[in-house]
């Protein structure tokens, strides 16, 4: 849920990575976080568990706009992988607005990717909340690996459903696409709030600003 900070003059959207242990949600974070100007992106701060980190910052788009004094501002976050920790992943969940979904694209992973986004489901269901009705994108990272599954059968296992969700053939060590993903998630969540009308009294609706210029080697996959 979108929050409107009147004091600060912002309207802050939440964004969600979720997935399996160790598919990459972390280097996603770190991508984004080191490529934003200092100027326009908080701290990222991290809090450790034995084995896992949950990553998070705010920053403000790259060609965010002044809304009649109002301006819209992303706060980002990771889940841990680690089924242990579910109760931070539910306490993370709370309150979101947009999800990118990292999937381990090797082979050996497939049953740990349906699993977590089985586990996604559940917790979202304890919200009253169903992802067909969040801004939600794909993520299929590590594709520079050998032993990865093709794109279709990752498709099948993990988007075959009636409303398909976009998704991305991603290398977050390198950062290919992962701005493209985010850039993709942030427009859906963005007319989502524009249709609801949620923006302050007064103020235009909010357009789809992208976060940064995707890569020339970016690319969609088909819906």
């Amino acid at each position: 849920m979108s929050i409107i900070n009147y004091a600060s003059r912002e309207i802050q959207f939440k964004i969600v990575y979720y997935g399996p242990a160790l598919c990459g949600k972390t280097t996603n974070l770190n991508y984004i976080h080191q490529r934003i100007n200092p100027l326009n992106r908080g701290d990222l701060v991290s809090l450790a568990t034995a084995t896992e980190r949950t990553l998070f910052f705010d920053f403000l788009p790259l060609n965010a706009l002044v809304i009649k004094g109002f301006v819209t501002k992303f706060q980002l976050y990771t889940v841990p992988g680690q089924v242990i920790y579910n109760a931070t992943r539910q306490l993370v969940l709370r309150s979101v607005d947009g999800i990118v979904f990292v999937a381990d694209s090797q082979w050996e992973k497939m049953e740990e990717n349906v699993e977590s986004f089985k586990n996604l489901s559940d917790n979202l269901a304890l919200q009253n909340m169903v992802i067909e009705e969040i801004p939600c994108v794909l993520e299929y990272n590590k594709r520079d690996l050998p032993n990865v599954a093709p794109v279709n059968y990752m498709e099948y296992v993990l988007n075959n459903r009636k409303k398909r969700l976009q998704s991305f053939e991603v290398i977050s060590s390198s950062g290919q696409n992962v701005f493209a993903a985010l850039n993709a998630v942030s427009q859906i969540l963005l007319h989502k709030f524009s249709k609801h009308s949620e923006a302050p009294q007064g103020a235009p609706l909010p357009i789809a600003i992208p976060v940064e210029p995707a890569p020339p080697e970016a690319r969609q996959l088909p819906a």
